[in-house]
């Protein structure tokens, strides 16, 4: 069992690290150590991800991950990621901010609620969407675009929430859409796929 402890480090060390130990091995266990939700959550995703198999316990403030990678999970792989439906595209658009363009801030609300609102209309839809920096208040209570937001998750669009940005301006318990993700998730997606949208 190869031991991986990243309590206090910040995002996206705790996957970086987990995938560093992952990669030395064939097979086998490792067990990391991590000091919160956020972390505990992006780890497991990861592991998952990768075809492992993942059992988490708590204790004295600490998330113990147990990951089994190579043969002995070969009968329980754990199920893709979530794929968007047939009929979305393969493009990745990145909102950095609650409001599009530069200017007044009330035209910026309404313009990236009318971009939102054609994306649900347009075809093919992205296959994700990643908030970063204040985007993540589209994706959290009180949004007056989060009901366009949860209709394209249903049709298959993933959404993801950057977990230092929610950390940050201390809505991590306001999300309500999608999953909260990490640097090393962001940067996977944005650099697989075929096509990334800046807004």
């Amino acid at each position: 069992m190869t031991d991986v402890d990243v309590r206090g480090l910040p995002c996206p060390r705790p996957v970086v690290e987990t995938k560093k130990a992952l990669d030395a091995i064939a097979e086998g266990t490792v067990r990391v150590l991590v000091d919160n939700p956020e972390s505990r959550d992006n780890v497991r995703r990861f592991a998952e991800s990768q075809g492992c198999s993942v059992e988490v316990s708590e204790g004295d403030g600490v998330f113990r991950l147990s990951i089994v990678k190579g043969e002995a999970v070969a009968a329980e792989v754990a199920p893709p990621p979530v794929q968007p439906d047939a009929g979305n595209g393969d493009a990745v658009v990145l909102v950095g901010s609650s409001r599009l363009g530069v200017g007044d801030e009330r035209l910026g609300d309404i313009l990236m609620k009318a971009f939102l609102n054609t994306l649900w209309d347009y075809t093919p839809r992205p296959a994700r969407l990643l908030f970063i920096n204040s985007g993540v208040f589209l994706t959290t209570e009180g949004s007056e675009a989060l009901e366009t937001i949860q209709m394209l998750e249903r049709e298959g669009v993933q959404v993801f929430s950057c977990g230092t940005c929610l950390e940050f301006y201390g809505i991590t318990d306001r999300l309500r859409v999608g999953l909260v993700t990490n640097m090393y998730d962001t940067v996977d997606s944005l650099l697989s796929a075929s096509r990334v949208v800046r807004i």
